[in-house]
């Protein structure tokens, strides 16, 4: 009886081991489940993290261009202002150049005086019948000695006039850079304030529709809402989007000076998918003909075309260098900027 009941106990502990071990097993389970979530979300805000920095860097980049650019005006204007200096000092060689000689001229005739004084005083010391006529011929020289002494003294101080002149020149034509430099960068700070007006405008009126965005100084709209698919006539909903484009731009010209010549230039941009029809034999001609289409519906909302200019660049500078259809999607684009002319 006795060693019944022990074996009785024993399978009664075996039996109560497998619930515990199960639990333990479900639990390690939830461990490793949660360990793989937390590791999936890391790396899921690495990810929205190193895109921030990436766009941020391109838009940091684009703003080097543009200075860049502005610099290269100023530059020019720099260069011009060289040459006409160099133009004033090649004169000024020239001038130099001449009274160098005059000079030379006069010291030989001067030379040629004194030693023809001296022969005369000897001439009149030998031959005393003579000296009438010899002073009568020293009267003449030396009235022509003190012409080529007033010949001279007009010549220096003509060349000092000149100097003067010159160096006066020079420091007019640093005043005038100078003033160029500011003035190129208050036009400049102008149509800044100007492009974010218009821009911080348009953010109000359009900035929660879909297919539209703000990057930089560039308003951007996807084909998909202005155009059907290789085609160049504006849709009605890309009507919809460019009307308070046209009139917020309206409302905002005359406000600026008439010596800042601005334009809105409309960029067109397609995806890597070359297209090959009778009407558009490449990417080229696709992306400028919207280009134009949406500077015909701007010059019929009131838009001055002189104010308006468009431009094709097919697919060669992408928005997003994947080349999936997110990619094509977000390159296939029109781009409105606000610059000088």
């Amino acid at each position: 009886m006795t060693v019944h009941t022990r074996a009785r106990s024993r399978a009664d502990r075996s039996v109560n081991i497998w619930p515990g071990f199960v639990d333990a097993l479900a639990t390690l389970l939830l461990v490793i489940v949660f360990l793989l979530s937390i590791s999936a979300i890391a790396q899921f805000f690495l990810g929205q993290t190193l895109s921030g920095r990436n766009q941020a860097l391109a838009r940091l980049n684009r703003e080097v261009a543009e200075l860049q650019k502005l610099l290269g005006l100023e530059s020019a204007a720099n260069i011009e202002l060289r040459l006409s200096s160099s133009q004033l000092s090649a004169s000024l060689q020239k001038v130099s150049k001449a009274r160098d000689i005059a000079l030379t001229n006069a010291e030989k005739a001067l030379a040629s005086a004194e030693k023809l004084d001296d022969k005369l005083r000897a001439e009149k010391a030998v031959h005393t019948e003579k000296s009438s006529q010899t002073t009568v011929q020293m009267e003449v020289l030396n009235r022509s000695i003190a012409t080529l002494k007033d010949e001279l003294r007009r010549l220096s101080l003509a060349l000092g006039t000149i100097e003067a002149r010159d160096q006066k020149s020079q420091e007019t034509i640093r005043d005038l850079g100078h003033r160029l430099n500011r003035a190129l960068a208050v036009k400049v700070q102008e149509l800044t304030r100007y492009r974010s007006e218009f821009f911080g405008r348009l953010r109000s009126v359009l900035g929660s529709r879909p297919g539209i965005a703000i990057e930089g100084d560039r308003f951007i709209l996807q084909s998909e809402v202005m155009f059907a698919s290789g085609s160049a006539v504006l849709a009605a909903e890309g009507k919809t989007h460019l009307a308070p484009v046209a009139a917020t731009l309206l409302a905002v010209a005359p406000d600026i000076p008439e010596d800042i010549n601005w334009v809105l230039r409309i960029d067109g941009h397609t995806d890597r998918v070359p297209i090959r029809t009778n009407e558009f034999p490449s990417n080229w001609e696709l992306s400028a003909a919207r280009a134009l289409s949406v500077v015909r519906y701007l010059m019929e909302q009131g838009v001055p075309p002189e104010r308006l200019a468009a431009a094709g660049f097919g697919e060669f500078h992408p928005r997003d260098p994947r080349q999936d259809e997110i990619g094509n999607r977000r390159n296939r684009r029109i781009e409105l900027k606000l610059t000088r002319r």
